[in-house]
């Protein structure tokens, strides 16, 4: 055996403990319970064409040149993803602390309160930065946030407009394109008619149920909304807004003026770009969306005793209650990332986080100051963070990129080669914009002078204006007035580390599909720059390291799954769903079959399953399971040939959501092929597959 070897130390009982489980179930052998386990058809004829693995040791040299061949640059692209200080007192007691990141959901209170406290504190966070009186904990990303939003003023239509069949959803232009993806996919399959124009364009008609805008703007414009709300307002449409959520300490919050749902992404609080993720979106909306946000909500309850007491609230309208009536399939989503960017709140506190705001506003004038001195023309009249710049005649974009680069920088670079964009950050210091000024000033043929910056006073922003400037507080709660120096904020954590059950103290006897290993090895590159610093959009050749690391993911898992391709892209499991049903349903429309819309989903599957169905456009048919809570063949044999013309698939979890390899497993997959269906397998219990079966 190697020294180190990572199975030996991670997977699995000991060789004793084994034999004990053996014996209780009156088995000689692991082949015996393989054999009286997974049906003899099924199973794999050879072992798994993988590698042998490695030591802890030779893994982290492996996982170590992987990182030296990413090239960390300093990166001013924006687009909803900006470097950020982890406070150290976060990363090391939070990010790389196995009490926090190997907890199980929070289903059983009584063992997550101390979890359940670090959410409300997000959530109260994410409340007072938007001016909104609910927030949950939390979603995915700003994209699919996005998406959550625009379902769910379509399920909350009044019923007039419901039964009108109003569709109609205005989204400006000037929204992240990443975000503008997102919506036409989650559009299409609701049947949505998606309006994407400039606001000014909007046009409220009878049918429109919702609207949406980004604030600021994709290029940093803070734009001027009134108009926009009060026409909204007059024809009872809601209004959704992405927001940047440092902003919002010096800006103006959409809640106060009158948008009934802000969501963003919280990542610019304490959180690592990480190459675009994982990231805790934000979500707060009014208390008339109460019953339809998607999410978690934590709230404050009693205990026997009559002391407050943390739980998850309003679980009636989830998915795993209503099921196919759910509004959304999003279930538990980046809890640990919204926890850091919650304490990154509690630890700045108030004035900290408007301190870091106003240093960001501080150098972006400058920088703007700068830019224009050297003769670019900088297009954004009103901004925070953000500079929309168009380039002398003279000078290309091209020369610009060749100077950046070869200063280890990147800027945004549009399409249109008469523009760049450069987004300040909390990382930024004075010397970074003595940098970017110089590398505009070669690109220029001038020579650099020496910057001035004036201290950011609210009071005489000329780039901000009076009706954009906060004037309301946020953040007053005693948790955000209390715990600021490292001291007392190690105290805090460890006093509610201490409230909670993790793998650092116990088994947890709860879990499928979020019951994952995270070894220390594991762990440990997680945090290292090469990986953390890296922009989602960072020219392909600086993230070799990355590349190489997901096509060797990519290999192994065809490998394991049996299958020729692996996405990456779907964030969570539920987004894996809605991704796998995307992908048959234009696999269906590609064969001349796009009538097909019928999705059966046994008793039995997780609740994600059928809300999912319903969001990918698909009519959910239940199959019966028998009395061991196994599918029924008979009943999936009869629906399926009653729904053959328009039969697009069914999902199954396997082994099936009580851990049993069903034997009908290939007769329910040649009833759903012969009826012209396709078979969506739910990976939740896949781990009982690895190389046994595929």
């Amino acid at each position: 055996m190697k020294n180190n070897e990572f199975l030996s130390r991670h997977i699995g009982p000991s060789p004793s403990e084994e034999q004990e489980m053996l014996q209780t179930m009156g088995l000689s052998s692991v082949d015996q319970l393989v054999d009286e386990t997974i049906p003899e058809a099924i199973r794999l004829k050879k072992e798994l064409p993988l590698d042998d693995g490695m030591t802890e040791y030779e893994y982290l040299n492996h996982i170590r040149l992987l990182a030296k061949k990413n090239k960390v640059f300093k990166s001013y692209i924006g687009l909803g993803y900006y470097n950020t200080i982890v406070p150290s007192v976060i990363l090391r007691n939070v990010f790389e602390n196995p009490g926090w990141y190997t907890s199980y959901t929070p289903y059983q209170a009584e063992i997550s309160q101390g979890r359940l406290e670090a959410l409300l504190n997000f959530q109260t966070m994410i409340s007072d930065l938007t001016g909104l009186p609910l927030a949950n904990a939390s979603l995915l990303d700003e994209g699919t946030a996005a998406a959550e939003a625009m379902l769910m003023f379509f399920h909350a239509r009044p019923r007039a407009l419901a039964k009108a069949g109003a569709n109609k959803f205005l989204v400006s232009s000037e929204m992240f394109p990443q975000t503008l993806d997102i919506l036409k996919i989650r559009a299409a399959s609701r049947d949505i008619n998606l309006v994407i124009c400039a606001e000014e364009d909007f046009d409220f008609t009878e049918d429109t149920f919702g609207c949406m805008v980004q604030y600021p703007d994709q290029k940093g414009l803070i734009r001027d909304y009134s108009g926009i709300i009060t026409k909204a307002n007059e024809a009872n449409v809601p209004v959704a807004v992405a927001a940047d959520l440092l902003s919002l300490a010096l800006l103006t919050p959409p809640g106060e003026w009158g948008a009934q749902v802000v969501f963003g992404n919280s990542q610019r609080f304490g959180v690592p770009l990480g190459y675009g993720g994982p990231h805790a979106a934000f979500y707060a909306t009014t208390e008339e969306f109460k019953r339809f946000i998607p999410g978690r909500i934590i709230g404050i309850s009693k205990d026997v005793n009559g002391n407050n007491a943390y739980r998850m609230a309003l679980q009636t309208r989830e998915q795993h209650i209503k099921r196919e009536r759910a509004t959304s399939n999003i279930c538990t989503a980046q809890a640990l990332l919204a926890i850091m960017s919650g304490f990154y709140g509690v630890y700045h506190g108030k004035e900290g986080i408007r301190r870091i705001a106003a240093k960001v506003h501080m150098l972006t004038v400058g920088l703007n100051k700068a830019a224009e001195k050297l003769g670019y023309q900088q297009l954004n009249k009103y901004f925070f963070d953000t500079l929309y710049i168009q380039l002398p005649e003279q000078i290309d974009q091209e020369t610009i990129r060749e100077t950046a680069l070869n200063n280890g920088v990147n800027f945004r670079y549009f399409e249109d080669e008469k523009y760049i964009g450069i987004s300040i950050d909390e990382t930024t210091s004075e010397n970074d914009i003595a940098l970017i000024t110089a590398i505009l000033a070669k690109a220029a043929g001038k020579e650099t002078f020496e910057l001035k910056f004036e201290p950011f006073e609210e009071s005489n922003s000329e780039y901000i204006l009076i009706n954009h400037r906060r004037t309301s507080s946020f953040m007053e709660h005693l948790v955000f007035n209390t715990y600021h120096s490292e001291t007392d904020m190690m105290r805090y954590l460890k006093k509610l580390e201490n409230k909670d059950i993790a793998l650092n103290r116990s088994m947890i006897p709860l879990g499928s599909c979020t019951m994952k290993l995270n070894a220390a090895t594991e762990m440990i590159p997680v945090s290292w720059p090469e990986f953390t610093d890296m922009h989602p959009f960072v020219p392909a050749n600086q993230a070799t390291g990355y590349k190489l690391l997901i096509d060797e993911m990519e290999r192994i898992l065809c490998e394991v799954t049996g299958f020729s391709a692996i996405s990456f892209q779907p964030n969570s499991g539920a987004a894996g769903e809605y991704t796998g049903l995307m992908v048959i349903r234009e696999y269906q429309k590609n064969k001349g079959e796009g009538h097909r819309n019928i999705c059966l989903i046994p008793a039995s599957a997780h609740g994600t399953n059928p809300a999912s169905a319903v969001m990918a456009g698909m009519q959910v048919v239940v199959v019966k399971t028998d009395e061991r809570g196994n599918i029924d063949m008979d009943d999936l044999r009869e629906k399926a040939e009653a729904n053959k013309e328009s039969l697009s698939a069914i999902m199954v979890t396997y082994p099936s959501t009580h851990g049993v390899f069903e034997e009908g497993i290939v007769d329910l997959i040649k009833i759903i092929h012969d009826n012209g269906g396709q078979v969506y397998m739910d990976g939740a219990n896949m781990n009982a597959q690895v190389g046994l079966t595929s």
